[in-house]
């Protein structure tokens, strides 16, 4: 069962730092899960948020600020707004890095620089997924580049999920762990995907999730999960 580390090991520190990706290898994990934004000069950068506000010293929407603006903040424990090239850099293909769509025309960028770290550093297609809650966004990636692993996120509607899954040939879908039943992974797996939950965090709910007998499971606290 494949530990993902929900924004780097958020649990223990800074979201979406450099930092809080550290400790998510450090952990073991099998894969890292990431959000992305463009900054208002086209730069891809790591942060959640549509604003700086809830993780930084500074205020103001992410698309509106310069990649120099964005790393002139700081998050907790003096940290600064990685761009997807700092992650992918740091990660070295060390796990499979599950990169969230987020902001606004991330698709093509993002398709871009997957295609850029395959031909030209050794990564391959199996060390990324690309999710979202934008399905536009996700149809988009696939019309770009059909070898690009695809995850539809839901936390809303299993079986619209599915439909979309089936429409965009994509790998897996990952729902609100409060949606999945066992009998709900099963189905969805003999469907021919793979079913990553998110954000699972207790140990109650990461065994009885494990019970489940899903395929990976994204949490605060990836070592958590046995």
């Amino acid at each position: 069962m494949l530990k993902i580390g929900h924004r780097g090991a958020r649990g223990y520190e800074p979201e979406n730092t450099l930092l809080s990706f550290q400790k998510a290898l450090d952990l073991g994990v099998d894969g890292i899960e990431l959000d992305v934004h463009l900054s208002s000069d086209g730069v891809l950068v790591v942060i959640h948020d549509e604003t700086v506000d809830r993780t930084t010293d500074g205020s103001g929407l992410v698309a509106e600020m310069t990649l120099d603006q964005l790393q002139e903040l700081k998050t907790n424990k003096n940290q600064i707004i990685p761009t997807l090239v700092d992650v992918l850099n740091l990660v070295n293909r060390q796990c499979f890095v599950n990169i969230e769509l987020k902001g606004i025309g991330t698709a093509k960028p993002v398709a871009e620089l997957i295609l850029d770290y395959i031909t030209t550093k050794n990564w391959h297609y199996s060390h990324y997924m690309v999710s979202s809650f934008d399905w536009k966004m996700l149809s988009e990636t696939t019309q770009l580049n059909p070898k690009i692993p695809i995850a539809v996120l839901t936390e809303t509607t299993i079986e619209e999920a599915l439909a979309f899954a089936k429409k965009i040939k994509a790998i897996a879908i990952n729902p609100d762990f409060q949606l999945l039943k066992v009998d709900t992974t099963s189905h969805l797996q003999q469907q021919g995907f793979q079913v990553f939950p998110w954000t699972v965090n207790e140990f109650k709910d990461i065994k009885t999730i494990q019970n489940y007998g899903v395929d990976g499971i994204i949490s605060d606290f990836p070592d958590r999960i046995q």
